[in-house]
This record gives C-alpha cells, structure tokens and sequence, in this order.
C-alpha cells in the first residue's frame, strides 16, 4: 500500500490553456473581421478548453488524511501460517472520488454562470455590426429634377426610422447619357480627412429648392469644386483633393434608375478620378473610414475593415 500524501494533486504544465487562449483572441478577431474567423476562434477555444479541463478533473486522486504509521510489533516474529486471513477490500472503497466530483462540479457551475453573465453583454456589444444595417437604396425623385451639369445639394433621410439622426447630404450631377444610359456622378459630403461636412465652393440657388417628401433639392449657380470648413480641405469638381490634409478623394455612391427616378446606393472610395462628366475614369475602393489610405504603402496600415 502507498504512502499517504496531504498535498492535492496539482496537474502538470499543459499546453491547453495557451491553444485556449488563442481561440478567444482569433474569436474576438473574428467578429470585427468576418463570421469565419469569428466561427474558427469559436472551435478552437472549445476545443481547446474541454482539453483543458479534461487534465484538470482526470486522475485526480483522492486526498486522504495522513494516519499515523501503526506500531511495529515487537518480539518474535510469528510464523506466517500463524494469525488470521487478510481481510478484502470493502466494496464501499471502490467508489468515484469525491475530489474529482466536487472539482468537475465546480467547473461545471462556474462555465454556466459565467456564461448566463458573459453571453448577453457580449451579444450587445458585438452583434450591432452584423445586424445588415447596410444603406438601402433611397429614391431621390424622377430624373427631371436634376438638370445635365449642374451639381444639386441632395439631402434626405437614410433609414426613416431613425428620424432625422440619419440625414445624409450628396452632391448629385447628371451628366447626360453615355453609351445610350443616363449617367450620374454622385458625391459624398464627407471629408475625407475626418468626416466633417464638405461645401460646394460657390453659391446655391434658393430659388429653385424642391421638396420631395424627405429630399430637399437645391441647385448650385457655379461652382469651383468643395471645401471643407473645419481643417481646410480642397477638392475639385470631380472629387480630387486638391490641398489640405485629407488623404484621397471624396468618396462616391452607386446609383441606379428606376421608373424614371434616381436611385442612391451604397457608398465606395475613390483615389483619384481622371477626366471629369460621364466619361471620368475612377478609381475605386472599397468603402473605408475618413482618414484612411485606400492605395499606396500607407494602405498596409489599415488591413482589416470592419464592418460598415
């Protein structure tokens, strides 16, 4: 028989907490970037953390108390056919160690309870993203209200139910037909520098503001290209920056025609922009955040996007 110990069995270095530790940070990683990798991370910290505790809760032995050693004998020793027979092992000590019991149990209550307390607040502080709240496309109104070369001052409501926090401001050209279809260059107001409100360089024509539902239209007399109020950014007709700090061009949106209406869609970037109307050559992108390089060595800075 085995000595008695007093010391808990404590389990030997494992790896498992380091594969665990990498699941949670890929996870976490995953829900910025995409589904995938979030599903991956997911895997591998489960898998890694039923490893883990697996090492913990098995072969751990019962602690027993230290009993004192029982006293020799002393004398002549008797002779072996002397004496009773040993007396078997009571069934009740062939029984699941009541360490091992507690010890699962404890982790067991322990991984419920901190996911009762962790699963909801984590679900509202990473599922806005991944609610598809993408911008629907938005009827401007009939293609008759946008004059060929003329840039018109376009604001109207993104998502109704949110009410006025999402009105949005577009500058929207009609450039005439190309290639037999209508074609648009439509601007957005957002600076690309840090989103401030960019400006038309060059007066409005209130006189010819139209109102349809939620878009307000009015129409700009002349204009020399945008600037931005808040940090002096400059860009031409077309987009370009021009000066100041903002590191590429005005971003645009896609459109597309309907009934004769003019449907605004999704917002893109753009570099650069060469030649100017409807046969201007762009360079797009897709959407990135105001300060953000979209070419160039400046780019590799800014290698995941998250969701927009």
């Amino acid at each position: 028989m085995p000595p008695n110990d007093d010391h808990p069995h404590v389990p030997g270095p494992s790896l498992w907490p380091i594969g665990f530790a990498v699941g949670v940070v890929v996870l976490m990683v995953g829900l910025v970037v995409s589904w995938w990798v979030a599903g991956l991370g997911a895997i591998v910290a489960i898998v890694f953390a039923f490893l883990w505790i697996r090492d913990l809760t098995a072969g751990t032995p019962l602690v027993e108390t230290a009993e004192a050693p029982p006293e020799r004998p002393t004398g002549r020793a008797l002779p072996a056919t002397d004496g009773e027979a040993g007396m078997p092992l009571s069934p009740a000590e062939e029984r699941y160690p009541r360490a091992r019991f507690l010890e699962a149990s404890t982790l067991g209550l322990g991984a419920l309870i901190g996911g009762i307390i962790t699963v909801p607040a984590l679900g509202f502080m990473v599922g806005p993203p991944f609610l598809k709240q993408g911008q629907k496309d938005q009827d401007l109104g009939p293609l008759t209200d946008f004059p060929e070369g003329k840039y018109i001052v376009t604001t109207y409501t993104a998502d109704v139910t949110q009410g006025k926090v999402s009105r949005r401001t577009a500058f929207v050209r009609y450039n005439g037909q190309v290639s037999g279809l209508p074609s648009f260059s439509i601007i957005s107001n957002h600076c690309a520098h840090l989103g401030c409100p960019v400006q038309p360089n060059g007066p409005l024509d209130p006189s010819g503001r139209k109102v349809n539902g939620d878009v307000v239209l009015v129409p700009t007399i002349s204009i020399a290209g945008f600037g931005c109020p808040c940090h002096g950014g400059q860009y031409d007709t077309e987009g370009n920056r021009t000066a100041g700090p903002p590191v590429r061009s005005l971003d645009r949106y896609a459109f597309s025609i309907r009934n004769g209406h003019l449907f605004i869609g999704k917002p893109f970037s753009v570099s650069h922009v060469e030649g100017t109307g409807g046969t201007a050559k762009i360079t797009k992108w897709p959407f990135a955040f105001p300060g953000e390089h979209v070419d160039g060595l400046e780019s590799w800075l800014y290698p995941i996007q998250p969701p927009h």
